[in-house]
């Protein structure tokens, strides 16, 4: 009865299309031919190899295993489209092939089933590659349709939800998600090869400073207490330079609590690296090395477009102060700015809007932002930002009001962020004082003390160029991609409700 009940529920619910393949299930049932008992399939072949090697699979029989995309049947011979990983590949079945009983089965199949299926390669009259079938097996039934064969999915909302029905039916995304991870394993070929050492560390901290970000905060139970989710990896990477370990790098998700756009998604994917005996300008060095070597591994070549412009990383990349680019993108000289009363007047003249607790450094920072970011699509080097804004770096010798950093600009955006680290213990107290202050002001990305943090830096840090690189936003600079939801598998998103 309950059995009965349920059944009767579930036919209530169901689109017509949806009964019809609930019914065709419930008949491979009844015959003992449940396609959900499959637990294996020896799939030796995929499309693309097929494809790209047809001399040498002519005539061979091969073993493919994928879903089907369409289907042409057409009395006692049929075509349809089987699609795996790799692509598409047709396929040509014939009732005298694969006899009378597969052949009934089979037009009974859906678009979106999962078959296996086993034949002889050919070319068609036609001329299109295929596999003439002689075995074909039900692996999995489809019990929702997929979207309508010639439009697709293009409503983003449900390409971004349902990536799963979005990874079926769009090929370039398939391609683009396939190049992140091309990405991915030609960075760390390239540190590895530089000697670089591949480490993991928590994301769960007491503590979450190394970047200007509201943390999401959680509550262990075991200990109870208030954990964050970590916003950056650098402090606890420096702690391993001040274990002995020289050069370290860390791939991995970070947290931040902040808004959803085209380049930000609260959770997302940071390397930093960290390399003892170096500076900031080492880190330019290698930063240009490491994008023209996954450029040229990934895309076959350092002059890529995005947006239909050229973006050129062969040619060495530029080099700007942060003082100089607001000079000459938006007409100021900051180094005629002695006060801060000097840099609010300035600020309210050129609209620029800012806040009581921003100092000189911070008000550079937002003219910067304001004026020049936009104009720099090309590969830039902006360097030496004010201390206000960079509580973790070394002072320049020559003007202390100024540190030793660095972010790279292409296409406008910010690609990587780069410090001669600050390794002096008293310093590095003192300016953790002062993000305690902004902290107390109401500047919920302020850093708070790291206690752990100063005691190593007392053990002692040697002289290190550290820099964290955008993974995200590099995978959408090197396919292409509009937005950062683009080259997230599963990205953030409101609930429906």
């Amino acid at each position: 009865m309950e059995e009965n009940s349920t059944s009767a529920t579930l036919s209530q619910n169901l689109s017509d299309v949806q009964r019809v393949r609930h019914e065709k299930l419930a008949e491979l049932k009844a015959a003992g031919l449940n396609p959900f008992v499959e637990v294996r399939y020896d799939q030796q072949n995929h499309a693309a190899e097929i494809r790209d090697h047809f001399e040498e699979f002519e005539g061979k029989t091969v073993s493919l295993a994928g879903r089907l995309m369409s289907k042409r049947v057409k009395g006692k011979a049929s075509f349809c489209d089987l699609a795996d990983r790799s692509g598409n590949i047709q396929l040509y079945i014939r009732f005298d092939n694969v006899g009378e009983e597969a052949y009934t089965l089979f037009k009974k199949y859906d678009i979106g089933d999962i078959v296996g299926v086993s034949g002889e390669v050919f070319r068609t009259h036609a001329g299109e590659i295929s596999v003439s079938v002689r075995q074909i097996r039900l692996l999995t039934k489809s019990l929702k349709p997929l979207p309508e064969k010639y439009h697709g999915l293009t409503n983003t909302d449900i390409r971004y939800r349902q990536r799963y029905v979005d990874l079926i039916m769009n090929q370039d995304v398939r391609e683009t998600f396939v190049k992140r991870t091309m990405i991915l394993r030609a960075i760390r070929r390239f540190l590895d090869d530089q000697g670089f050492l591949e480490v993991e560390t928590p994301l769960l901290v007491a503590n979450a400073g190394g970047a200007s970000a509201r943390p999401f905060v959680t509550h262990f139970n075991a200990l109870d207490e208030d954990f964050k989710l970590r916003i950056s990896l650098e402090l606890y990477l420096k702690r391993l330079i001040v274990g002995g370990l020289e050069k370290v790098y860390e791939i991995g998700r970070v947290f931040r609590n902040e808004g959803l756009d085209t380049r930000h998604n609260p959770e997302f994917t940071l390397m930093e690296l960290y390399q003892a005996y170096t500076d900031y300008r080492g880190m330019m060095d290698l930063t240009e090395n490491l994008y023209r070597h996954v450029a040229q591994q990934v895309l076959g070549t350092t002059k890529i477009v995005y947006n239909n412009v050229e973006i050129d990383l062969e040619k060495p990349f530029a080099r700007i102060t942060m003082l100089d680019a607001v000079k000459q993108y938006a007409g100021v000289d900051f180094n005629e700015i002695t006060t801060l009363e000097q840099a609010r007047d300035l600020a309210d003249k050129y609209h620029i809007q800012y806040e009581p607790r921003h100092k000189k450094g911070d008000i550079l920072s937002l003219f910067f932002e304001e004026y020049a970011e936009q104009h720099l699509i090309q590969p830039t080097f902006v360097m030496d930002h004010p201390v206000e804004i960079s509580p973790l770096t070394k002072r320049k010798p020559e003007n202390p009001d100024y540190v030793e950093r660095f972010e790279l600009f292409i296409n406008g955006w910010e690609m990587a962020n780069a410090y001669s680290e600050l390794n002096d213990p008293i310093d590095q107290a003192e300016r953790f004082r002062m993000q305690e202050e902004l902290l107390a002001q109401g500047d919920e990305e302020a850093n708070t003390t790291d206690e752990d943090f100063l005691n190593a830096l007392e053990i002692g840090m040697p002289p290190t160029g550290g820099i964290g690189f955008g993974i995200d936003r590099m995978c959408m600079l090197l396919t292409n991609s509009p937005a950062i939801r683009d080259v997230l598998l599963f990205p953030t998103m409101k609930p429906l409700d």
